[in-house]
């Protein structure tokens, strides 16, 4: 097996993106101003994101067999995403999620099925991978494998947790992942106890809990990270944004890599936040992605302010 930069585990599916001026209310319509389809998903979005800054990238998941899986597969390959590992479920149904964009905010409402296929086993396969990978990414959806990846005694490689929601088994990335990354998003989930408080207590406290490094994320507001125990906000360069479809999981995606060639963690964040932001630019989530020098140029140009 060749080496990667990247290592990403986790969900892929089709993502089905409508472009509305206002998002409808319960019993209104509203016209369709633009549609499209795009892969979508966190891993699978992530691992795009990777390639296309230079990246070498893996992608371990599972896709049915359908003509939903086989467009998604499609597109992972034209990123050029190595797709050797990626399961082909046979008579599996691939997730599809239903995307409405407004256009006048750039916002985005999500209807997504949950995925019927089955789990990613910790076998030799991905054992095999994992020592041949510096950064291992993972989704959500892997949280139940924490215990296997993250608590492994002999682990050499780095690990970075794309946290979404609380999820059986989270404790484990929480002790374990050297990065830990949710979105602003996951203070409010009542299992951490945080409401209340302001956000510089809440990230305090939340940083109490981490074993590694911690950072959020947080739209438009760019992303928050802990120097010298004061907590740092780097704010995102001004775009016109069409789509924030996406920008979490290029952000995970970024991140990734960023450490697997050497950079610290400020300039991963900057270069980061700065890859985030300029996905934003198209539709889609992916299309928007920049290479690694746009991206390195317009990190250089951010501005990061101590809370």
């Amino acid at each position: 097996m060749k080496p990667f930069d990247v290592l990403v585990i986790g969900r892929s599916c089709l993502d089905y993106i409508s472009l509305v001026n206002r998002f409808p209310g319960e019993n209104q319509k509203t016209p369709m101003e633009l549609r499209m389809r795009e892969g979508g998903g966190q891993g699978g979005t992530a691992s795009c994101c990777v390639a296309k800054l230079g990246g070498q990238v893996a992608y371990i998941g599972k896709l049915g067999d359908d003509p939903e899986g086989r467009f998604c597969l499609q597109r992972l390959e034209a990123f050029g995403v190595d797709t050797e590992f990626l399961e082909i479920v046979p008579q599996g149904k691939t997730p599809i999620s239903y995307i409405f964009i407004t256009k006048t905010t750039g916002a985005r409402t999500i209807i997504y099925e949950p995925s019927t296929l089955p789990k990613i086993e910790y076998d030799s396969t991905l054992e095999a991978l994992i020592e041949q990978s510096s950064v291992i990414l993972l989704d959500p959806e892997t949280t139940y494998l924490g215990k296997k990846l993250v608590r492994r005694r002999d682990k050499k490689y780095v690990t970075v947790y794309d946290c979404e929601v609380w999820r059986e088994g989270i404790e484990d990335f929480l002790a374990g992942a050297d990065y830990f990354i949710p979105s602003a998003e996951f203070l409010s989930v009542p299992e951490l106890q945080l409401e209340g408080l302001s956000l510089h207590q809440q990230l305090f406290r939340l940083k109490r809990k981490i074993g590694g490094e911690l950072i959020i994320t947080d739209g438009e507001k760019g992303a928050y990270y802990f120097k010298d125990n004061q907590i740092n906000q780097v704010l995102p360069p001004p775009l016109e944004i069409a789509d924030t479809l996406g920008a979490g999981d290029v952000f995970h995606g970024a991140f990734a890599l960023a450490i697997s060639k050497g950079l610290d963690l400020s300039q991963a964040v900057n270069f980061s936040v700065a890859v985030a932001s300029l996905s934003c630019r198209e539709y889609g989530g992916r299309k928007g992605i920049p290479d690694w020098e746009e991206a390195v140029e317009v990190a250089g140009r951010l501005t990061t302010i101590r809370l």
